[in-house]
């Protein structure tokens, strides 16, 4: 009788003992090697010139690396099987990005990869200049209990270099005329008040490098590509380029892996292959 099917542990993306673990290293090229059978005209390999939507603009932070930088469509094709990430292959449950490298499966939480780039992105503009704005054209007020509108309203400078402009508007309220472009079309109500929880819960006992941390990784949840949104071939390789050149990828803002890889001679053993 056959006994109990037992996977063997997945490869997460993050450090960790794992079976054919990769550690994760921007800018990583494997040495090339042919992929048979593979199709390269079926596999998106376009450069993305920054997601379509107002909600992707925290990419134009800095770069995306071009995925088709040189040669024709065989040698991109091939050049995106030896990525770190390889080439996207197709969107499932509509939150996990399916790739392919020349020797792996890697399986992408979407949001959770994106939201990690947009807290990097808001961390890195921070360290130069205030994070750039966008004027509402009519300010939003937010009804709040006074405590956390007095809160909201004390850290108004600080909400400032990341380019939220808010101001008290009488009791019980605050208005926003500003919010950080890079976050796209954002429901400011919601924003605001999950600022003012973060401020309330952490405000007396973290440091200031600490609350801003956690300022832009609540600002970061916001800005990032929700699950349940579909993505083009173009949209998905351009999120596993950035994530490729991005320090800390591997793990989302809480902690949880951003993707796990499977290799291939793993998978070939769980079918009786090896």
């Amino acid at each position: 009788m056959m006994g109990a099917f037992r996977p063997g542990p997945a490869t997460y993306g993050h450090p960790g003992p794992a079976i054919g673990h990769r550690s994760f290293n921007p800018g990583f090229r494997a040495s090339t090697s042919a992929a048979s059978g593979f199709d390269a005209l079926r596999s998106p390999h376009r450069p993305l010139d920054g997601f379509a939507e107002p909600a992707q603009a925290a990419f134009e932070a800095g770069p995306l690396a071009s995925a088709d930088s040189r040669g024709g469509h065989g040698e991109v094709a091939e050049e995106l099987l030896q990525a770190q990430l390889g080439a996207a292959r197709a969107q499932v449950h509509e939150n996990y990005i399916v790739a392919q490298t020349h020797d792996s499966l890697i399986i992408v939480d979407q949001h959770a990869a994106h939201e990690r780039l947009v807290y990097e992105a808001l961390k890195q503009a921070l360290h130069s200049r205030p994070v750039p704005a966008q004027m509402l054209l009519l300010p939003e007020i937010v009804d709040l209990p006074e405590d956390d509108a007095s809160r909201i309203a004390a850290h108004s400078d600080m909400l400032k270099k990341f380019g939220l402009g808010v101001e008290r508007f009488g009791p019980g309220a605050v208005a926003v005329r500003e919010t950080p472009s890079m976050l796209g079309e954002t429901n400011v109500q919601q924003l605001v008040r999950d600022l003012a929880d973060e401020i309330a819960d952490n405000d007396t006992t973290d440091t200031l490098k600490d609350r801003i941390d956690r300022i832009a990784a609540t600002m970061a949840c916001h800005g990032s590509v929700r699950s349940g949104r579909r993505l083009k071939p173009e949209e998905m390789n351009a999120l596993l380029r950035q994530m490729e050149a991005t320090p800390g990828s591997g793990t989302c803002n809480h902690g949880r892996p951003t993707y796990i890889e499977l290799k291939l001679a793993d998978i070939e053993r769980l079918f009786g292959r090896r």
